[in-house]
């Protein structure tokens, strides 16, 4: 018997081709069966997740130019802050200058007032001195002429 084993020889013969015959229509079989959804199922699923990851990255996109147009809408915003604050900086300083300019004029008014009147009561003052002068010199001459 071990000797009947170890002499077996595989010959082909007309089975072979049935089994081979056979293998094809089971391979047919399970192709059209089983295979063949399950790659359909496979090529669903990558067209989906590759739908969804072209869907993502236009998301992305335009979460990017809105990032974008964001920035620049507060770019805007903030040169337009400080054109405005420039502009009320500029007025302030402006009515600040005019404050001070009139109060300088005002100043200058009164002073100008002041000695204008000063002058006027220096004249007033030298002229009744000089009356005084003239009534005391005539009065001292009058003493002096009586003597």
């Amino acid at each position: 018997m071990f000797l009947a084993e170890a002499s077996i020889q595989l010959v082909p013969d007309g089975t072979l081709l049935i089994h081979l015959l056979m293998v094809a229509v089971m391979v047919i079989i399970l192709n059209r069966t089983l295979l063949k959804p399950i790659n359909k199922i496979l090529a669903d699923r990558e067209k989906y997740i590759l739908g969804r990851i072209e869907e993502a990255k236009d998301l992305i996109e335009t979460a990017g130019q809105k990032r974008n147009e964001y920035e620049a809408g507060l770019k805007a915003a903030r040169t337009e802050g400080y054109h405005l604050l420039e502009r009320e900086r500029a007025q302030a300083v402006r009515e600040k200058d005019d404050k001070i300019r009139a109060f300088k004029e005002e100043t200058n008014r009164k002073v100008a007032q002041e000695i204008e009147s000063t002058k006027k009561q220096q004249q007033q003052v030298r002229s009744e001195l000089e009356a005084q002068a003239g009534t005391l010199s005539a009065m001292i001459t009058q003493q002096i002429l009586k003597r």
